[in-house]
């Protein structure tokens, strides 16, 4: 395995980033990017409540739901008009329909939809909405070429910056739900892999889930995990320890992208009384964990610099060389 990657500059073009995080690899064979994207159908599995009219924008908001439910939902591409491409504002995905919420037996119908294939999982972080987190997914999956099923596990953030609190405690709030969704993807018949990508805080949710399927499941829902990429992790460096310390052997499927010049993650460290975020920790400290690292600090701009993993090229190859 290799524990430790640095991501250099002026190297972009050789760029050694064979991630070994499993027998599964995210993309397969090599596939094209965005250019000349089709509409991408996205598997939702959420702990948001629907808005008024489920069939219309926003379709999910920011309330707690009843638990879990699950919809299909399709995303158009980004367009590709000269007008699109002289504008100074990135394009992004869009969500253009979602069918019916099914409450009954959500994870079984998740899996169900997904069967015969490797799932994409990418699970948001804080301030977004379903919308919001609906294109990440479908940036993700379309930039690395993945052939699988894509999935997106969307909790109840608010998508509002003074919001920091609530979104913490929904992300905690909806263990029980992931949990489900992980152990009934990894109990079905279908023989694929669930790799999992997620962002910020959700990667508090995702490594907390991690551990409840690693009690419950044991080896045999943990061996149907594939790669685990913690992108920017807004986690408690000493939480995020000993979560990964609880995972054992399993702990050689993270990949955790860090940023030393992460701003947002500077400021959450603030509002945790200093307390540094995993995302944004001592690499050696990392490394002794027996985790991945990748380190793009050298990829920031005069932004946040907390989505590179989206945003960037050449970060986002951390995942797409993920196996």
């Amino acid at each position: 395995m290799i524990l430790a990657i640095r991501l250099h500059a002026p190297r972009l073009a050789t760029l050694a980033l064979a991630v070994t995080l499993g027998a599964c690899n995210l993309v397969g064979a090599s596939a094209p990017a965005s250019s000349g994207a089709a509409a991408r159908p996205l598997l939702v599995a959420t702990t948001r409540a629907p808005a008024s009219d489920p069939g219309a924008a926003p379709f999910f908001g920011a309330e707690r739901g009843g638990g879990l439910a699950f919809a299909q939902a399709t995303l158009a591409p980004p367009s590709s008009t000269l007008f699109a491409s002289l504008s100074p504002f990135d394009a992004d995905w869009s969500v253009v329909g979602v069918g019916p919420v099914v409450t009954s037996e959500p994870a079984e119908a998740f899996a169900r939809a997904a069967v015969g294939r490797d799932v994409l999982l990418y699970v948001h972080g804080y301030r977004e909405t379903f919308e919001t987190a609906a294109a990440g997914a479908a940036g993700l999956a379309d930039g690395i070429g993945f052939r699988g099923a894509t999935g997106l596990f969307t909790w109840p953030s608010s998508g509002a910056t003074l919001d920091y609190g609530y979104d913490r405690e929904s992300a905690l709030w909806s263990r029980d739900a992931l949990e489900t969704l992980l152990l009934t993807l990894a109990r079905s018949e279908s023989g694929g892999r669930v790799h999992i990508v997620a962002h910020s805080m959700g990667s508090l949710l995702t490594l907390e889930t991690l551990r409840f399927v690693r009690a419950s499941g044991g080896d045999e829902a943990m061996a149907r995990i594939g790669a685990v990429v913690l992108a920017s992790p807004d986690v408690d460096i000493d939480l995020f320890a000993q979560g990964v310390e609880r995972l054992g052997v399993d702990a050689g499927k993270i990949t955790v992208i860090t940023a030393q010049n992460d701003r947002a993650l500077a400021l959450s460290s603030r509002l945790a009384g200093g307390v540094v975020r995993a995302g944004a920790a001592d690499r050696a400290r990392l490394d002794r964990l027996g985790v991945t690292v990748a380190d793009a600090s050298e990829f920031g701009g005069r932004g946040l610099n907390h989505d590179l993993f989206l945003r960037d090229p050449d970060v986002r190859a951390v995942v797409e060389r993920a196996r």
